[in-house]
């Protein structure tokens, strides 16, 4: 352990750049030392969906710039799982850090994955931790447990410092009945309740639901059940980096006397990995989606990604009809083993309908137990609570009502000290109660197409306002002396024909041009921005009279001699 710090104000602290207030884009910090002369330590670096309000985004990535502006005391990155939410920043973000990269072999296996799909430019300094390891990062001393989750080899992350230990969940569930990897050690974290659990950061996702959640084996039974008795093909959707749910499909296809194929980047990448890392075995069977065809309806079973209704996956290609090799017909069954994530609940109910349009029967976990959670219930937190024994806590991983929800269930269970923070709080842990004591900048970035963007500012906020008001351009010429040299041309986008007097709101829009030019004296006419910022700012006030909206008006004025 390093030396204990002459400084007064030698602090822990806990800080969120993402995950705090909403489902996914985890990005955490922890800060070891005085405010001015800290040590950081980021667990996770992940990526969100974009919602409704973001058009055209591809992923949402957290914005680093607070820990950009301190990557020489970043003492290293831990990613305590391969979930997107929390990996899937890497690429992108990773340049601006430069910092060294720590994870057990399934997580490496998949990140070295991703780099092979960059095209190897990107080289990382990485670092493979046994499963359960204990290593250290510059002054933290650091040690991975394994948790039961819906991909292999989830790890908390116990934080031993000067200032005690701090244990961060990371995602988990109790299973009892896992299909990849060993159950949840109860005896090692009572051991660890023991030796003192300071603070207690802990995963909120499914706090709103009481009891315990349902095993994976549990899944696996039904989805054999529900395979064998299917008259035609089935197809079943999931999270491709499910690796116990591909090794329960895989299971109940045989088990029907079925082949299993497998349709989807992102699966065949999980798939080679989990071979790799021995979470399937070396003969694990399966057919690429170019044998798909050559197969009788009743033989198969097909295992797709684009169970969020993401546009390109292969599940929205075939319901669209616009896949090169799978297909779908009346009668076939499309099981959804997976949830919605918040704000993909439009792009699956389309994917659902093109599906329904073919005559395909759908189901769902509303129906039956085709899908679990990797998330902890209510008694699960309990026993959680129980082993550690915690003396504050900090919720984390969900929207705000999960998070409120989770500090009154910790207040309920004897927890004394609980903060709930929002993203860009620096909250201390130790020494003393936690407490909110700073704030950091924090936001979104976009990676729209082959570039990153701003998320305040920039065109994904111009997106937002063309798809809702329309937009109106006006392109007209004038001489140096201010004299109009040609007809204007309007283009109008996104907006009505008619006003409500039946009038065509473009002929309203061009008298408005021509008034106002006439109401500009000629002397002032002359120069051209005047001119331009009047023609736009009377446009939108004409379309706001006759419309109640005022879109996006560009007024592309020429001068000619």
């Amino acid at each position: 352990m390093p030396p204990q710090s002459s400084d007064r104000r030698d602090e822990l602290v806990f800080l969120a750049l993402g995950g705090l207030g909403e489902i996914g884009m985890n990005c955490y910090l922890y800060g070891l030392g005085p405010p001015r002369n800290r040590q950081w330590l980021m667990v996770d670096l992940g990526i969100t969906f974009p919602g409704p309000h973001e058009p055209g985004v591809d992923v949402v990535l957290p914005d680093l710039r607070f820990i950009v502006a301190e990557k020489h005391a970043l003492s290293g990155i831990v990613i305590t799982h391969a979930h997107e939410d929390h990996i899937g920043a890497m690429i992108e973000l990773w340049p601006e850090l430069q910092a060294p990269v720590f994870a057990t072999p399934f997580t490496m296996g998949m990140l070295k994955a991703k780099l092979a799909e960059f095209g190897g430019r990107l080289r990382p300094d990485l670092n493979e931790i046994p499963i359960d390891g204990r290593f250290d990062v510059g002054p933290f001393d650091l040690e991975f447990l394994s948790m039961t989750h819906s991909v292999p080899e989830t790890s908390a992350l116990a934080i031993r410092t000067r200032h005690g230990l701090t244990f961060h969940t990371s995602d988990w569930k109790i299973d009892p009945g896992p299909m990849t990897g060993v159950p949840i050690d109860g005896d090692k974290l009572q051991s660890l309740g023991k030796e003192g659990v300071q603070t207690l950061v802990c995963d909120s996702t499914n706090v709103l639901r009481d009891g315990v959640s349902p095993s994976e084996t549990d899944v696996a039974d039904k989805l054999t059940e529900i395979i064998k008795k299917a008259p035609h093909r089935v197809a079943v959707t999931t999270f491709a980096s499910n690796v116990g749910r591909v090794l329960a499909v895989a299971n109940a296809t045989r088990a029907a006397g079925r082949h299993l194929v497998v349709a989807g980047r992102a699966l065949h990448r999980v798939i080679e990995v989990a071979i790799d890392t021995g979470y399937l075995p070396p003969d694990f069977k399966y057919l690429g989606q170019e044998e798909f065809g050559y197969l009788e309806r009743d033989e198969i079973v097909v295992m797709l990604t684009g169970s969020q209704g993401e546009p390109r996956a292969a599940l929205s290609r075939a319901a669209d009809g616009d896949h090169p090799d799978i297909n779908f017909s009346k009668g076939d069954l499309i099981i959804y083993s997976s949830r919605n994530i918040p704000g993909n609940e439009k792009a699956i109910s389309r994917v659902q309908n093109a599906l329904a349009r073919l005559g395909c029967d759908i189901l769902t976990d509303a129906e039956e137990l085709v899908h679990v959670t990797g998330h902890p219930r209510q008694d699960e937190l309990r026993q959680m609570y129980s082993w550690l024994q915690p003396k504050s806590l900090i919720p984390m991983h969900g929207e705000g009502r999960h998070l409120r929800a989770h500090a009154k269930l910790a207040a309920r269970s004897g927890i004394q000290n609980v903060v709930v923070p929002e993203d860009g709080a620096v909250v201390r842990l130790a020494p003393g109660k936690p407490a909110i004591v700073d704030d950091a900048p924090v936001g979104r970035r976009y990676r729209d197409g082959k570039l990153i963007i701003p998320g305040d500012e920039g065109p994904v906020r111009e997106r937002r306002k063309l798809s809702a008001v329309g937009i109106a351009i006006v392109s007209l010429a004038m001489t140096r002396r201010g004299e109009i040299a040609s007809d204007y041309l309007l283009t109008l986008d996104g907006v009505p024909i008619l006003t409500k007097d039946e009038e065509l709101i473009r002929d309203v829009v061009l008298d408005t041009i021509d008034g106002t030019i006439e109401s500009i004296p000629p002397g002032r006419r002359k120069n051209p921005e005047l001119v331009r910022e009047a023609i736009r700012r009377a446009v939108r006030a004409t379309f706001n009279e006759e419309w109640g909206k005022r879109p996006i008006v560009k007024v592309l004025l020429h001068i000619v001699d």
